[in-house]
């Protein structure tokens, strides 16, 4: 495993469906390989997650933290970080 963690990508696999009609990963191996591809990051804050956003252009400046978590692309990590996949 490179730079997702276990819990990372066992999240990702459980909740991939939030994000994409079909799951596009089928175990850990597979989900650690999309998320390389399509340049997911993990961030250790909702405050790096707004920041994520705002430099990708993004407009989250009306969102409050409860609505940037409970975006689509944004996947809570049990661990207190955050994972965001551009679908």
């Amino acid at each position: 495993m490179g730079e997702f963690s276990e819990e990372c990508l066992n999240t990702f696999l459980k909740d991939q469906g939030k994000l994409f009609d079909e799951p596009v990963a089928e175990n850990r191996e597979e989900a650690e390989a999309f998320l390389e591809d399509c340049m997911a990051v993990v961030v250790h804050s909702l405050r790096e997650v707004r920041e994520y956003f705002e430099e990708n252009g993004t407009d989250v400046e009306g969102m409050s933290d409860d609505e940037l978590e409970e975006a689509l692309e944004v996947f809570p990590i049990p661990d207190g970080t955050y994972l965001i996949v551009e679908g």
